[in-house]
């Protein structure tokens, strides 16, 4: 049994004056990728410098505008790192590169050689503020750790002086969950006025990182407020969080703490970072694109963005992560398949600007991926799902009545292997209807008006056809093709049969189109019904193939 009394709850915050839950995310905040830094040092194999360079030009192609590139200081390959950056000219004007370090001279010095040359950087300090670390790593009191930061901060403004590109401080007091309000504000405010230069034209940024996920996304959402509402100096302090993803409520949380006033996001492609993770950038940016918000990244082509992560980080992406797992715009359910055939239908029916589609919160071509893989055919499908394959991938737009018929056939072929492709969806319709042409085989057919009582005319048709290969013919007269060939076929075969529905259309435009013909057909003596199907480019053909289609299906199988 679990012993769940070894746990204790974390207590949330006494802030009823909270604004955040009647608020709405209107725009995109600041994004900065820590992918080369806090992903790739959780990674089984670090990334090597040309991976690392790979990574860091896509992500100025998606557009980021800051990027922390990692520890220059502590680490060799970091360093050389940063250097092929700024020796190749890799680093746009327009984006901030950002270093991490930890407040110790020797490593800050260290980090200010590394940083020569570029023209725009954020130098990112920290020290954990947290009540537990404070107990059982640090063994320090609330002013010897807030001392740690204010020495941090010195230390930075000495080296800054010798330094002659763009410099902002970020300040993160690690483990910011587990910290006291009131504390975390006060080792804030010492930076900041330690710090001593943030104005609202180059602010100072606090970054209040959620270094391990302790409660629900609503906790951090007051403790973000909190913080915002009482910092002093405000407009000049740009808020940042820093979500990891422990309860699996990384995006809530991040997207809580945006409605509690954050300016700005740390995150990594696909959530990747310690433990679960950090938050997943990509799915914060897709879920504002999908309320009508500019997310401020060119994030166009999901799998072209998750090839090189997969290939740099020799991690896998799964198949179920929101927008860019392999089956996030598939639909196994049969009332889901359904549901989407018409909610496709309506939307091109309508021609409505807005997407509204069920089950699909946006249109997979936006961002790269196709409408092929939307729905995928198991033996839990309905016959929506076999008729939306029909339609969808070959232009076949089954009567209403014929879905259950055809999904009956391909429920039974997934029993047995899982899984039915489109293309084996397709040879099972042949094989059932199109090539249903044993034992009888339609040839050729000759069709003229008649003359019959009161001066009426009908139609006749002469049909030439194979009974088990042997060439037959045969006459019928109706008051139209397909009445003529039934009543021909009756006699011919010593039948009783009829016609409960027909329907047609186009297959293809243009000079070879061709037309598909659907007769559903009743044995009037046992009651079966079936369809049969029949295409040409000449609609009356057409009918009299599925005409013979179904009376093989129904008389002969």
């Amino acid at each position: 049994m679990l012993n769940y009394k070894r746990y204790k709850r974390v207590p949330v915050v006494d802030y009823p004056e909270r604004q955040w839950p009647n608020k709405e995310i209107e725009k995109a905040p600041v994004w900065c990728s820590v992918d080369l830094r806090d992903g790739n040092q959780a990674l089984i194999e670090p990334m090597v410098v040309e991976e690392k360079i790979e990574f860091f030009n896509m992500l100025v192609k998606l557009g980021f505008k800051e990027i922390e590139i990692g520890f220059p200081a502590a680490s060799q390959i970091e360093y050389d790192f940063l250097r092929q950056l700024v020796d190749r000219k890799m680093i746009p004007d327009d984006v901030r590169v950002q270093v991490l370090v930890q407040c110790r001279e020797h490593l800050i010095k260290r980090t200010f050689e590394a940083i020569q040359g570029i023209k725009k950087v954020v130098v990112h300090i920290y020290n954990s503020t947290s009540t537990l670390q404070r107990d059982v790593v640090f063994h320090k009191n609330k002013e010897e750790i807030k001392q740690i930061a204010i020495d941090g901060t010195n230390m930075v403004k000495k080296y800054a002086k010798d330094y002659d590109g763009d410099l902002m401080l970020e300040y993160s007091p690690e483990s910011f969950t587990g910290t006291e309000l009131d504390y975390a504000l006060e080792v804030c405010t010492a930076v900041q006025d330690t710090w001593g230069q943030a104005t609202p034209e180059k602010p100072i940024i606090f970054n209040l990182p959620s270094t391990v996920e302790m409660n629900t996304p609503n906790v951090y959402a007051d403790q973000i407020e909190w913080m915002d509402r009482h910092f002093k100096d405000r407009d000049s302090i740009i808020l940042s969080v820093h979500p990891h993803n422990d309860r699996g409520t990384g995006v809530a949380a991040t997207e809580l703490a945006l409605l509690a006033g954050a300016d700005r996001v740390e995150g990594t492609l696909f959530g990747n970072g310690e433990r679960t993770g950090n938050v997943d950038i990509l799915t914060l940016a897709y879920n504002m694109f999908s309320q009508g918000i500019n997310p401020e990244l060119n994030i166009e082509n999901i799998r072209e963005i998750a090839e090189v992560y997969e290939r740099c980080t020799k991690m896998s992406i799964d198949p179920r992560h929101p927008y860019a797992g392999k089956l996030v715009f598939t639909a196994f359910s049969g009332s889901h398949q359904d549901a989407i055939n018409k909610g496709m239908q309506a939307l091109h029916e309508r021609g409505g600007e807005i997407w509204e589609v069920p089950y699909l919160p946006i249109d997979p071509s936006d961002i790269g991926r196709q409408y092929e893989p939307i729905v995928r055919i198991n033996s839990q499908s309905g016959k929506g799902g076999v008729a939306f394959v029909m339609d969808t991938f070959y232009g076949f737009k089954l009567p209403k009545g014929m879905h259950k018929e055809f999904a009956d056939v391909i429920q039974k072929i997934s029993e047995k292997q899982g899984e039915v492709a489109p293309e084996q969806i397709m040879d099972e319709f042949k094989k059932n209807y199109l090539d249903k042409k044993e034992p009888m085989h339609f040839r050729k057919c000759q069709i003229t008006d008649t003359e019959v009582e009161n001066g009426e005319y009908a139609t006749l048709v002469k049909i030439t056809y194979t009974n088990h290969g042997i060439e037959k013919t045969f006459e019928g007269i109706g008051n139209g093709p397909i009445d003529a060939v039934q009543r021909g076929l009756e006699k011919e075969l010593g039948i009783q049969m009829k016609v409960l529905d027909y329907n047609e259309h186009a297959l293809t435009s243009g000079s070879g189109a061709q037309a598909a013909s659907y007769i559903h057909l009743m044995d009037q003596v046992s009651g079966r019904v079936t369809y049969g199907v029949g295409i040409s480019s000449n609609i009356t053909r057409a009918s009299i193939r599925g005409i013979f289609s179904a009376v093989n299906r129904l008389f002969f199988s």
